[in-house]
């Protein structure tokens, strides 16, 4: 590991929260309006993620009145505060700048089907094993 490397790693959160392409996050950010600090929250879907160590970005759209908008954020910068996750997205693409061509329901990301730890949900129905030693 070198020296700019280690500097790089010294500069990163450590607590960046997990989220993920495609994924509708809420993003807590600071704002300074003279001498009075707020958070703001920009509530989105994640459709990017560039960069490596203190220096990765995510690109988070929403629409706000109709019109799309896209704001990005560097994952380890001070100015924001926290990212909570909404709901989770299922997507096959690290990019999804597509979305900037739809509208309506085609600009959604269907959402993934799984619990807190990366399980998947328990099925209701029974599979064949257990059909066998119900009837046996």
């Amino acid at each position: 590991m070198n020296q700019l490397e280690r500097i790089q790693r010294s500069l990163t959160k450590k607590s960046a929260s997990h989220f993920e392409i495609g994924d509708t996050v809420k993003v807590h950010v600071k704002v300074v309006e003279g001498e009075k600090e707020r958070i703001q929250v920009y509530e989105g879907t994640v459709i990017a993620r560039k960069g490596s160590l203190n220096t990765e970005m995510f690109t988070v759209r929403k629409l706000s009145y109709g019109i799309g908008v896209e704001r990005i954020f560097p994952v380890h910068s001070p100015i924001v505060a926290k990212i909570d996750v909404v709901r989770q997205g299922r997507v096959r693409r690290a990019k999804l700048y597509y979305l900037r061509g739809k509208k309506g329901k085609f600009a959604k990301v269907q959402e993934r089907e799984f619990m807190g730890g990366g399980e998947s949900k328990p099925s209701t129905q029974p599979t064949a094993s257990e059909d066998a030693a119900v009837t046996a």
